[in-house]
């Protein structure tokens, strides 16, 4: 499976962003897409996500499933939780279970995989910003997509959480998916660069 880009061009509220960019990025890798703020980084994300439309160039998807977009086999992380306060932990990964449809897989074992069986009943409100991080990240496994689109991963997680983030980025690499994260720490994963310096 091979990700690509090609001579993208970004624009955001009457404004180039950047221009001209081009990245690749294979089954079994991580790209770590880096760059000053307001640089792009997340843009970029968005863009491969099918949530924003080029002003130019082309992103395709090789070797994926023909039958579906390339939005349909990705998994986008936004630096905000999308959760709903008001219901539970389970019950939010329950949602986005249905929300995003295919096959699913058991939310205990993506629960208890992020260090969060014991607050399945727990209402999501009373999650600390590291724990909702963490059910976040429980939603990548419970809906299995080839690609994950993260967007500064690492941001509130604890040493044993960005640990245990690495282990499960690394499980997903070794079973042929592949990684695009636009980042400002070290993911903690061998990882190719991708700088963007966006637009003076």
């Amino acid at each position: 499976m091979r990700l690509s880009g090609r001579g993208i061009n970004c624009v955001r509220g009457g404004r180039a962003v950047f221009a001209g960019l081009n990245f690749e990025a294979v089954s079994g890798e991580a790209l770590a897409v880096t760059g000053r703020n307001g640089s792009g980084k997340t843009s970029l994300l968005r863009l491969i996500a099918g949530l924003l439309v080029p002003a130019g160039g082309s992103i395709e998807l090789e070797g994926g499933e023909a039958e579906m977009t390339l939005a349909e086999q990705c998994h986008y992380l936004g630096h905000r939780d999308a959760l709903k306060p008001a219901l539970s932990v389970g019950e939010n990964l329950s949602f986005w279970a249905g929300f995003l449809g295919g096959e699913r897989f058991d939310a205990s074992e993506g629960l208890s995989a992020v260090g969060l069986d014991h607050a399945t009943h727990l209402p999501a409100a009373f999650l600390s910003a590291g724990q909702r991080r963490r059910l976040s990240v429980a939603r990548l496994l419970t809906v299995r997509r080839p690609v994950w689109l993260l967007d500064e991963p690492t941001t509130a997680l604890d040493t044993a959480g960005q640990d245990m983030f690495a282990r499960l980025m690394r499980d997903h690499l070794a079973s042929g998916g592949l990684i695009i994260a636009a980042t400002h720490a070290p993911l903690g994963i061998e990882s190719r660069e991708l700088r963007i310096g966006g637009i003076a």
